[in-house]
């Protein structure tokens, strides 16, 4: 069963997740594609200034069956890409109410399918919490009735993604590091756009059995170690890793929240489930897709390439539940760094309106607060340079 209609028209897409990190990334590949796209979110103001003009934002809530409904009204397929581990609550119970709710939610509204990121790992007591919660998601989902493609994902590298963001700070902050046992543990990381690019075909993908469930992976089996010794290969750095027997993951999460952008809170849950060998088991998805996963350092060095243009396209950070209870102003925390973003629109040329922002510093100092300019000019001048002196020779340059 394919959903493209007999016309050859694409089907009607429902995005949820699209404020995160991977549904960031799908929203723009759906977009290029042009799918008829409606983003559900709690806040759909957060999203408007990110969709194309052709996309939707609608109010919608996982966690309030009442509000899915006029989400979903209309949809033919939908992504599901929401969790809670950045909850301080049960992120278990939490992701089970919300997949139930959005699994009837869907077969009440006639959608064909829905197609779910979860996360690889070995079913059995030793799974983690937080991987035993993904792969009870896409259960929950396919009781529903609704066929569901479940993607069963290692470690995502990409600008940005909360796997590359701990490796990229620990190796380049770390010189010398004391590391847990868990960095032996095999993983297979796959790379984020091999992920989107899953992701889009699943759309159309034909269904003949139903639901569906594929691993999907990179090209390299590796170990955490491995990972970081690529990274710091890719960087020209020399780093020295040390094993010692016993580090919690409670301890371990308070390390990663010291050194890297991550919350102790969620790094817990992380470091819980890197103590299970997350490798692709059934390679079936090559037969069936189109994608040829790229290996590991090719997926790092992308990612780094796109780390040096600035901020990346998406963040981890980007989620609301990655930073549980979001505050009121609009940006992002990332270790130490504080990121607000803002958005204004205005009918002015792009040369007129950027002509201001050329204009900070010299005589004009800063819009807001110009005493700390007048002060770092002061400062500067004590410690032997020319304070604000000199000026600029263009009043714009």
């Amino acid at each position: 069963m394919s959903l493209k209609s007999t016309a050859g028209e694409h089907p009607r897409i429902l995005l949820t997740g699209a404020t995160g990190y991977v549904g960031g990334r799908l929203l723009k590949a759906l977009e290029g594609r042009d799918y008829g796209v409606r983003c559900m979110a709690r806040r759909p103001e957060f999203l408007r200034a990110r969709v194309g003009t052709g996309t939707e934002a609608v109010q919608g809530d996982v966690l309030d069956a009442s509000s899915l409904a006029p989400a979903l009204a209309g949809i033919q397929a939908a992504y599901y890409l929401v969790h809670s581990m950045g909850s301080s609550g049960s992120f278990e119970e939490q992701d089970r109410i919300a997949a139930s709710n959005f699994g009837q939610a869907a077969r009440e509204a006639g959608v064909r399918r829905i197609i779910y990121l979860g996360g690889l790992g070995e079913a059995g007591k030793g799974l983690s919490e937080h991987l035993r919660s993904r792969q009870e998601v896409g259960e929950i989902l396919r009781q529903s009735g609704v066929p569901v493609i479940e993607f069963r994902s290692s470690v995502v590298i990409g600008s940005g993604s909360v796997s590359f963001e701990m490796v990229r700070a620990l190796v380049d902050r770390l010189p010398v590091m004391i590391c847990p046992k868990w960095v032996r543990t095999p993983t297979q990381p796959i790379a984020i756009e091999d992920v989107i690019g899953y992701l889009v075909e699943a759309a159309e993908l034909p269904l003949e059995k139903g639901s569906e469930t594929f691993e999907i992976g990179g090209a390299d089996v590796v170990s955490y170690a491995d990972l970081m010794r690529t990274y710091a290969s890719e960087r020209g750095l020399r780093r020295w890793m040390f094993q010692v027997p016993v580090l919690t993951p409670w301890l371990s999460s308070l390390w990663l929240g010291l050194v890297t952008p991550v919350y102790a809170r969620v790094g817990r849950k992380l470091i819980e489930g890197v103590r299970n060998p997350t490798v692709v088991k059934d390679s079936r998805v090559l037969q069936v897709f189109s994608i040829r996963p790229r290996g590991v350092r090719e997926a790092i060095a992308r990612a780094l390439a796109n780390e040096e243009r600035g901020f990346a396209e998406t963040q981890w950070s980007d989620a609301i539940s990655s930073a549980g209870a979001r505050k009121s102003w609009a940006g992002t925390r990332l270790g130490s760094r504080i990121v607000d973003q803002q958005t204004a629109e205005t009918g002015l040329s792009p040369a007129v309106a950027f002509a201001p922002i050329r204009r900070i510093g010299g005589p004009n100092g800063w819009y807001f607060a110009n005493f700390l300019w007048r002060i770092r000019g002061f400062i500067d001048l004590l410690v032997g340079g020319v304070g604000l002196r000199r000026g600029r020779r263009n009043p714009e340059y």
